[in-house]
């Protein structure tokens, strides 16, 4: 099954300026590329990617893109390894100076993904 992305996301991702259109573009195609399956529509006024249960949302912020997850267990390893990268109890805050660490990024969307509850 092929996941979906609505005319609104599509939307979305075109609107934001291009100095950040780059990174949210890669973390949208990120996800893509990890769950085929996913849907994709906007909840909250942001991309939010969602198979079964499950789910993360990416949005452009005033400072940074945020990747949110709501629950410290997907990002407790994140944090641990990146602690120079801003983050809250279940989001991460990607600044456009960070050297963006995709393989952690990765490991945090699969856990949000297959492990939606603690």
């Amino acid at each position: 099954m092929n996941g979906t992305v609505s005319k609104a996301v599509e939307t979305y991702l075109r609107s934001v300026p291009q100095a950040r259109r780059t990174l949210l573009g890669e973390l949208h195609e990120m996800v893509l590329r990890l769950y085929p399956q996913v849907s994709v529509d906007m909840q909250y006024k942001m991309p939010t990617y969602h198979v079964g249960e499950a789910w993360i949302a990416i949005a452009n912020q005033k400072h940074y893109i945020s990747m949110y997850t709501c629950g410290y267990h997907h990002i407790e390893r994140f944090k641990q390894r990146c602690p120079q990268i801003k983050s809250g109890k279940g989001c991460i805050n990607l600044k456009m100076t960070d050297d963006i660490p995709w393989s952690e990024l990765e490991f945090v969307v699969k856990h949000a993904i297959d492990h939606p509850k603690p």
